[in-house]
C-alpha cells in the first residue's frame, strides 16, 4: 500500500509539471479565434487593412535582413549561368577570330585575285582578237640560270592538248613558243631569249622583219627589229605583230609583240633596225594561253575562238 501510494503522488507530481510547461487550452482556442478574425478582417477590407501597420513595420525590420541574405547567395545562385554565358562567349570569341582571319586572308589576296581574274578575262579577248582556240595555263616554274635560256615552265602538257611549236599568248601580247611538253607540263621559250627569232610586221605599213631578243627580263628587256627593206625607216611608238608561220606553228599570225622605241641604220649591214619594248611583262609572268587547233582534245576547258569556254 506504502509503495501505492508512493506512485500516485509521483505521477501527480509529475503531471502538475507537465501541465506548468503546457499553455492552458483556453488560451490555444482564444489565439486561434483571434487569428481567424484577423484572417477575415484582412481579407474583406484589402488595402485598408487594420494589419497593414504590423505588415510595414515587419517589412522594415525583415527587409534589409532579406536584401543582404540574396546579396550574399546571388553569386552562388548564378555560378551556372555565368558558365553557361562564359561558354558562349567563349564560342563567339572564337568564331569572330576565325571569320578575322579569314577576312585577313582575303585581304592579303584580294589584289592577287583580282590581277588573275582580268589576266583570264584578257584571255578570253585574246582568243576573239585572234579568232583562235586557247589553253589556259599558269606559270609554275622558270628555267635554270645555268641553260643560259630564258625559259618558263606551265601547267599544261600533252593531255590538255599542248604540243611543241606551239605560240604562247597572254592577255598583254607574245610570250613566246612551246619548246617540248611532258603529259602535264610544257616548257615555253620566251622571245626576249637571245636565240628566238620571231618573225615581225610593222602594223602601219606592213613592212616586215626578224624580231631577235636580247637575253634580257624585266624592265630592261628589250627585243631588236631587223627590217628586210633597207630604205623603209618606222616610227617611234609603231606597233609590231607577228608576221606567222606555215601553218601557224611555231607563231600564229597578228599577235603583238612590242612597239618601236628607237630607230637606227646598221653601217655595216644594208638594213634598218629598230628597237621594241615588248608589251608582255615578263618578270611578271602567270597566266597564259595555248593556241591550239580547233577542236583539240583537253583535258581541262578550252577558251573558243568566240570568246566562250569549251
Amino acid at each position: 500500500m506504502a509503495g501505492n501510494e508512493r506512485r500516485e503522488r509521483r505521477w501527480r507530481v509529475t503531471e502538475r509539471f507537465e501541465d506548468r510547461g503546457r499553455p492552458p487550452r483556453s488560451l490555444v482556442v482564444a489565439l486561434l479565434l483571434a487569428c481567424l478574425t484577423l484572417i477575415t478582417l484582412d481579407h474583406q477590407t484589402g488595402g485598408d487593412s487594420p494589419l497593414e501597420p504590423a505588415r510595414r513595420a515587419m517589412g522594415e525590420v525583415f527587409g534589409p535582413v532579406e536584401v543582404g541574405a540574396a546579396t550574399v547567395v546571388r553569386p552562388f545562385t548564378s555560378v551556372p549561368d555565368w558558365l553557361r554565358t562564359h561558354g558562349s562567349l567563349r564560342d563567339d570569341l572564337a568564331d569572330l577570330e576565325a571569320e578575322n582571319a579569314r577576312l585577313r586572308a582575303e585581304t592579303r589576296t584580294a589584289d592577287f585575285d583580282r590581277n588573275r581574274l582580268a589576266e583570264y578575262d584578257g584571255l578570253t579577248a585574246a582568243a576573239e582578237d585572234l579568232g583562235h582556240e586557247l589553253v589556259p595555263a599558269r606559270v609554275v616554274g622558270l628555267g635554270p640560270s645555268q641553260s643560259f635560256s630564258s625559259t618558263v615552265t606551265i601547267d599544261a602538257g600533252s593531255q590538255s592538248g599542248v604540243q611543241p611549236d606551239m605560240t604562247v599568248v597572254n592577255n598583254d601580247g607574245l610570250v613566246g613558243r612551246v619548246l617540248r611538253v611532258t603529259r602535264t607540263t610544257a616548257t615555253v621559250l620566251l622571245i626576249v631569249d637571245a636565240d628566238s627569232v620571231v618573225g615581225g610586221r610593222i602594223g602601219a605599213s606592213m613592212e616586215i622583219g626578224s624580231v631577235r631578243g636580247r637575253g634580257q627580263l624585266g624592265s630592261t628587256g628589250r627585243l631588236d627589229l631587223e627590217l628586210i627593206d633597207q630604205a623603209f625607216v618606222p616610227r617611234k611608238g609603231d606597233s609590231v605583230v607577228t608576221w606567222g608561220s606555215e601553218n601557224g606553228a611555231p607563231y600564229v599570225a597578228s599577235v603583238p609583240i612590242g612597239r618601236v622605241t628607237t630607230v637606227y641604220s646598221s653601217l655595216r649591214e644594208s638594213a634598218q633596225r629598230a628597237v621594241l619594248e615588248p608589251y608582255v611583262d615578263f618578270a611578271s609572268l602567270d597566266v597564259v594561253g595555248v593556241v591550239v587547233p580547233s577542236g583539240t582534245g583537253s583535258d581541262r576547258a578550252v577558251i573558243g575562238a568566240d570568246g566562250s569556254l569549251r
